[in-house]
């Protein structure tokens, strides 16, 4: 029986409790790795653009806890999100494949509850993890997976899930319930419209459990918080600070998620709540005397929304690039990276090297010394970053590839400091034109040079043809799959 399986029977039958308390650690113990490894906190923030962290520009809403995290450890400058929007990009980080070749390439509904599922033939970054020894917990944001389908994340390598499924129901904060495993938790004052309890507090509570409850054995805690994105709203005590400090355009009644008479304010205060939960994290770990022997990751799952009233340009959320979630320049598709583990990682140093999502599986299969099975489905486009984090010769990768379904299909691929992008690949096929950019001496975008370079264009054009497979779940472009 494949250890996922085993995993699923065990949260179904035995309930939550038991599965944090018994069963799983039973596992975990017949391949306990050595203590040289260290544990590995992964924090996902939800549409935090490049420029929303103090450490990458941000002027206008303070991130105490993510420049301390910068300053002891590294920051990544060329850092890229697996796609523009939330579900095929958490897949990337999952697979180790990009959207050329992974098998969530978009945002598709599952109804009632959920997104096109991870196939249970995929192996994950929590899959490894677990083979190497380590317990796993995510908390937060799934979106590969609905309730009864092969994409659970307790069919995927996680020991413990707590939050939401569905991503779109994780764009409300207010939710009469949520799930345990299998299981739906109420959350008390919600129910009926009524807010009494925020998720994302709730969230990261049960993070923090998870960590005090495995300290004494290498464990994988997966943190994808759902803020700051979609529904612009926090507790009262936490807007307060904020209001009036900006000129506001109250966001109507009626429109897509309801009124919010200062989202401004409210979104500076949904970042602010996030930073101050990243410097929970780690004051826990310090606490518990795991703080030189654990990894912390920080990232965001894309570039920064324009929903719920929320205005990117006003908090200059993608830094000085172009674009936003759903473009391919590099506002939508650049994404912080903090880095940081005692001892290991040089304090306050940083890298342009550029990677993506599609390499946390191999970095973590470096790191932990665990392969990747050699019939994993489909190629791993992954390079481990640790060589990077370590301060040692990295390798680079001789291209990276983004292909996204919406808006009318688009593509884009870099090859060192030059990138091209294509638009509406659905309506003109894969011969339509390709943009083309010089990154190194235009990291905005502004210039686009195809005209000058048909030799180039020709080359990239070539790349992007060879980077991709057709799917016939997600078709795009000319090719049915």
């Amino acid at each position: 029986m494949k250890r996922r399986a085993f995993i699923e029977g065990a949260a179904a039958g035995l309930g939550s409790a038991a599965l944090a308390g018994g069963v799983l650690s039973q596992l975990s113990a017949c391949s306990r790795p050595s203590v040289s490894r260290p544990n590995i906190v992964y924090i996902l923030a939800d549409d935090l653009g490049w420029g929303d962290p103090g450490c990458y520009g941000q002027e206008l809403i303070p991130t105490p806890h993510l420049d301390s995290l910068a300053a002891d450890g590294m920051r990544f400058d060329r850092h890229y999100a697996g796609s523009t929007v939330c579900a095929p990009s958490r897949c990337c980080l999952m697979t180790g494949r990009h959207t050329g070749h992974s098998c969530i390439r978009g945002n598709r509904e599952v109804r009632p509850e959920g997104q096109w599922p991870i196939p249970d033939e995929e192996f994950t970054v929590a899959e490894l993890l677990h083979e190497a020894g380590y317990v796993t917990g995510l908390f937060g944001k799934w979106g590969l997976g609905g309730p009864d389908s092969e994409g659970h994340p307790n069919r995927q390598g996680f020991d413990e899930f707590f939050g939401y499924l569905c991503q779109r129901e994780a764009h409300f904060y207010y939710p009469e319930w949520l799930r345990a495993n299998h299981r739906q938790v109420s959350l008390p004052g919600n129910a009926g419209g009524a807010r009494g309890t925020f998720s994302h507090d709730l969230i990261v509570e049960r993070a923090l459990d998870f960590i005090r409850a495995r300290a004494d054995e290498p464990f994988f805690c997966f943190l994808p918080v759902t803020i700051p994105h979609a529904e612009l709203a926090v507790p009262e005590q936490d807007l307060a600070p904020w209001r009036g400090r900006f000129d506001e355009t109250p966001w109507p009644a009626g429109r897509h998620y309801g009124e919010q008479a200062e989202p401004k304010a409210a979104y500076a205060a949904m970042v602010s709540r996030l930073d101050r939960d990243v410097g929970r994290v780690r004051a826990l770990l310090e606490e518990l005397g795991l703080g030189r022997n654990t990894l912390v990751i920080f990232s965001s799952d894309n570039g920064p929304h324009r929903e719920g009233g929320h205005d990117p340009a006003f908090f200059r959320s993608s830094g000085p690039f172009r674009g936003i979630k759903r473009d391919l320049y590099e506002g939508g598709i650049r994404v912080p990276m903090l880095a940081a583990w005692p001892g290991v990682i040089e304090a306050g140093s940083h890298t342009d090297h550029p990677c993506a999502f599609w390499d946390l599986l191999s970095t973590l299969s470096d790191l932990t010394g665990t392969p990747i099975p050699a019939d994993a489905p489909g190629p791993i486009d992954g390079i481990s970053f640790l060589p990077a984090l370590t301060g040692r010769r990295q390798r680079e990768h001789d291209y990276l590839y983004w292909e996204f379904h919406e808006q009318g299909g688009k593509q884009a691929l870099m090859r060192g400091d030059w990138k091209a992008v294509r638009l509406n690949v659905n309506r003109d096929g894969f011969e339509a034109p390709l943009e083309l950019y010089n990154l190194a001496e235009d990291p905005g975008e502004t210039t686009d040079l195809a005209v000058g370079n048909p030799d180039l264009c020709a080359e990239l054009a070539g790349l992007m043809h060879t980077a991709r497979t057709p799917s016939h779940i997600f078709p795009f472009g000319d090719q049915e799959g």
